[in-house]
């Protein structure tokens, strides 16, 4: 099974099993559907399915406890990803979100084909935003259907930003 490590944290993908699960168990119509189109990116493109599926968050000293999970919205023929995230309840505050961003986008950085990581987040969820800069990312000045759009390219892969 892949994983990353951070410091604190295991990061993996799942299964079509536990995608199917999520979908089953989610209650937000937003994120179901979110699920599904990632199972569908799953099906339709079996080898390239780690750039659709969930990856957990899981605490290296908790085994079991997932704190969070995010996903790669597929890969673009440009060499373009595209990272959405999110926390579960009461895990908030602790860095585990940051952590893991930075450690998905270095080793998405390093696969062949991939020049640039980009996300979107909602324009009053400086949190993310946060997270997003603190992880490397910039501000591209540009607004996405989610909000305010952030890339972090090959160029500035070094470049780390700690408000």
């Amino acid at each position: 099974m892949m994983r990353l490590e951070s410091k604190r944290l295991i990061l993996y993908p799942v299964g079509d099993r536990e995608l199917r699960a999520l979908i089953g168990e989610e209650k937000d119509p937003d994120l179901k559907q979110a699920y599904t189109e990632m199972l569908r990116g799953c099906t339709d493109d079996p080898d390239g399915r780690i750039w659709y599926t969930v990856w957990f968050m899981e605490l290296k000293d908790s085994p079991g406890t997932i704190v969070g999970d995010f996903s790669f919205k597929g890969r673009s023929k440009n060499g373009m990803v595209e990272l959405g995230y999110g926390l579960r309840a009461g895990f908030c505050g602790h860095g585990y979100m940051t952590e893991a961003v930075r450690a998905a986008v270095e080793w998405a950085l390093s696969q062949k084909g991939v020049t640039s990581v980009e996300a979107e987040t909602d324009a009053g969820n400086t949190a993310s935003q946060r997270v997003l800069l603190r992880a490397g990312f910039t501000a591209t000045g540009t607004v996405g259907a989610e909000g305010p759009r952030f890339v972090r390219t090959m160029n500035n892969r070094r470049k780390r930003h700690d408000p």
